[in-house]
C-alpha cells in the first residue's frame, strides 16, 4: 500500500481529476477521465471514471494502489445517502483503505481556505457558492442541480440560448445569430430537429454549447449578450446572498473564484471581478484546484484521532 500518500478527486460533470499528494500536501501527480456525477443508479454509483483517474495518477506518482486515504469530491454528493453510497462503491474497488466522500464545492474550499473563514463562488458546468462565517457556520447558495438552478453556469447560459434559438425559429423571438450558429455545431439539417437532439443531450453535452453563446456575444449579437449579461447576474446574486447569511463580519471576507466559467481564463472571471468589485469581500485571484484540495481534506483524516 502507497501508506504515506493520499489522493483526492475533483469529478464534476465535464472531466474528473486525481491529485495524488505527500505528507506535506504537496502535489506529486495527477491523473485525468471523463466526468463523474454523483447519480445514484439503483444501489451503486457508476464511478467507473474516478477509478481511472485515481489509477492513473498512481501510475504517473510511481506508486501502486491501494493509497492511504481517499477523498472524492462530487457533483451532487450533498446527501449522506449519496456519500454512503458513493463510500461503498469507492472501497469496493480498492482504490485507498479508508475512504471520504464530500461535495466538489467543500473540496474546492478547502483548497483554497483549508479550516478557515471565505467564500468560494464556482460556474462550470454547473453553479454553487459555498461559505464559512468567522464564527464557523457553513452555509451553501445554489448548487440545485439543472431541473431547479444551476443560474450563471454553463448549462444554464446553453439552455436560455437553445430556448432563445427555439423562439427565433419560430418567429415569436428576436432574431439571433444563435440559431445558425447552433444548426451549425449540432450539424441540425433543420431547426425542428433540435427536439430530438435535446431529448438525448446528457447535461455535458448542454454545457459545451455556452463555448458558442460566447462566440455569438463576441460576433455582437444581442441575445447572446443579455444571457451572458444575466449569467453574472445571477453569480453576483450567490455571493451577496451568502455574504448576508454568513454575517455579520468584523473584517471583509475572501473571495475565491473557481470552474470553468471563472478560473483564470475563464469566459466570466473579468466581469464577475469586475461585478463584485464593490462588495465587501476581498477578491483572491490564485488558482483553485478542488483535486489537491481533496486530497488535502484525505491527509487530515488520516491524522484525525480516533
Amino acid at each position: 500500500m502507497a501508506s504515506a500518500l493520499a489522493v483526492g478527486i475533483d469529478g464534476g460533470g465535464t472531466a474528473t481529476r486525481a491529485c495524488v499528494i505527500d505528507q506535506r500536501g504537496d502535489p506529486l501527480a495527477y491523473g485525468e477521465a471523463g466526468p463523474a456525477l454523483a447519480e445514484v443508479w439503483g444501489s451503486r454509483l457508476d464511478l467507473a471514471a474516478v477509478a481511472t483517474a485515481v489509477e492513473r495518477a498512481a501510475a504517473a506518482a510511481g506508486t501502486s494502489l491501494p493509497f492511504a486515504a481517499l477523498c472524492a469530491g462530487l457533483a451532487g454528493a450533498g446527501r449522506e445517502s449519496e456519500r454512503a453510497v458513493a463510500r461503498r462503491e469507492l472501497m469496493s474497488r480498492g482504490l485507498a483503505a479508508q475512504a471520504l466522500v464530500v461535495t466538489d464545492a467543500e473540496a474546492a474550499f478547502y483548497d483554497a481556505f483549508a479550516d478557515g473563514p471565505g467564500l468560494l463562488l464556482i460556474a462550470g458546468t454547473g453553479s454553487i457558492a459555498w461559505g464559512r462565517s468567522e464564527d464557523g457556520r457553513q452555509a451553501r447558495v445554489g448548487g440545485w442541480g439543472a431541473r431547479l438552478g444551476d443560474e450563471g453556469s454553463a448549462y444554464d447560459i446553453a439552455i436560455q440560448a437553445l430556448r432563445a434559438a427555439a423562439r427565433a425559429a419560430d418567429g415569436r423571438g428576436e432574431e439571433t445569430e444563435l440559431l445558425p450558429r447552433l444548426s451549425e455545431v449540432l450539424r441540425l439539417a433543420e431547426p425542428g430537429t433540435l427536439i430530438t437532439w435535446a431529448a438525448a443531450a446528457g447535461k455535458r453535452d448542454v454545457a459545451a454549447l455556452a463555448a458558442s453563446v460566447f462566440a455569438a456575444r463576441a460576433a455582437g449579437d444581442g441575445v447572446a449578450s443579455r444571457i451572458v449579461q444575466d449569467a453574472v447576474l445571477e453569480l453576483q446574486r450567490h455571493v451577496e446572498a451568502l455574504l448576508l447569511r454568513l454575517g455579520p463580519w468584523s473584517t471583509a471576507p475572501g473571495l475565491a473564484l473557481a470552474g470553468a466559467l471563472l478560473g483564470p481564463g475563464g469566459p466570466l472571471r473579468d466581469e464577475i471581478v469586475e461585478a463584485l468589485a464593490a462588495r465587501a469581500c476581498v477578491l483572491r485571484l490564485d488558482p483553485v484546484d478542488a483535486a489537491r484540495g481533496a486530497a488535502r481534506l484525505a491527509l487530515r483524516s488520516l491524522r484525525a484521532p480516533g
